[in-house]
């Protein structure tokens, strides 16, 4: 399938109900670049977003600062990663890369040089680097202080669990656990995932709630459970992200960007809300 003009998509509308504060940190989005092609065992590219794009997204949010993850869909080709980097710049701009196991330290550090802080574990079907490189992938970035980013299914947090308590640097529980279908804010898993918390070297991302909630936006009532229990238990351990473009889910539910931003008005109160938008991302992403 040929991708989709940038330009086509919706990018502007009424400004979100938050107001961000300075420093404002998107900490999950992905970008999608002219000129860099889908990998096999990956997603196709249904449509391209590129830096222009995504800067409008940003102003209309009034975020400063944002850190660009690998796309599932060029799997270990971290080239189009890397230029939006360089478009970005490292003043403002981080990245998630994904790291297969045995790539080399000067390489590593190359990508440490363009912004690069972190690895990305996926889980989910489409995962370029999964559970099985975890500990060996987190040996080879822990000494630049870069941390894990794992994505799974909550549901099947057993089958994690293990691998996770045996990390030794930081780590992020993605896109709020990505319980499939959600569970009650009071289930035994999310009981595992605030000790986990509280061994210090996890981070629990608020982000993607309308990828698995049962009820649906504005308010997202099902995930925002769990958001808010984190929230309330830890909240200098959670951070946010966007999950722009949303190519996860079919065109025709892709989210109001706005509407994205202001669930943390439900889930947060105004010092946590600070705290998950610039205070946690300026602590993990060295901003």
């Amino acid at each position: 399938m040929n991708a989709i003009p940038a330009n086509t998509r919706p990018l502007d509308g009424p400004l979100p109900r938050l107001a961000a504060p300075p420093g404002a940190t998107d900490c999950h989005m992905h970008l999608y670049l002219p000129g860099f092609a889908a990998q096999p065992g990956g997603p196709g590219i249904a449509e391209l977003a590129t830096v222009e794009d995504y800067r409008r997204v940003q102003a209309r949010l009034g975020l400063e600062r944002v850190v660009v993850t690998q796309s599932n869909a060029y799997q270990l080709d971290n080239g189009a990663l890397l230029e939006a980097l360089g478009q970005l710049g490292t003043e403002t701009a981080r990245g998630v890369a994904a790291v297969a196991p045995g790539t080399a330290e000067a390489t590593l550090r190359e990508w440490h040089a363009l912004g690069v802080r972190g690895a990305r574990i996926m889980n989910l079907p489409g995962g370029a680097v999964t559970h099985a490189s975890m500990l060996e992938v987190e040996r080879l970035v822990r000494p630049l202080g870069w941390h894990l980013m794992v994505q799974f299914n909550g549901q099947h947090l057993d089958d994690y669990l293990d691998g996770l308590q045996r990390l030794e640097g930081d780590y992020i529980i993605d896109h709020i656990g990505k319980f499939m279908p959600p569970v009650p804010a009071d289930d035994r898993r999310v009981d595992e995932i605030l000790r986990l918390l509280d061994r210090g070297n996890a981070w629990f991302k608020l982000c993607g709630g309308y990828e698995t909630s049962t009820v649906g936006g504005p308010r997202y009532e099902d995930v925002g459970a769990i958001a808010r229990r984190v929230i309330a238990h830890a909240p200098q351990r959670v951070i946010w992200g966007s999950n722009w473009p949303h190519v996860g889910v079919p065109r025709e539910r892709y989210p109001d960007d706005a509407e994205q931003l202001d669930v943390l008005l439900g889930w947060a109160g105004p010092e946590a809300c600070r705290r998950i938008l610039v205070d946690n991302p300026a602590s993990l992403y060295g901003f």
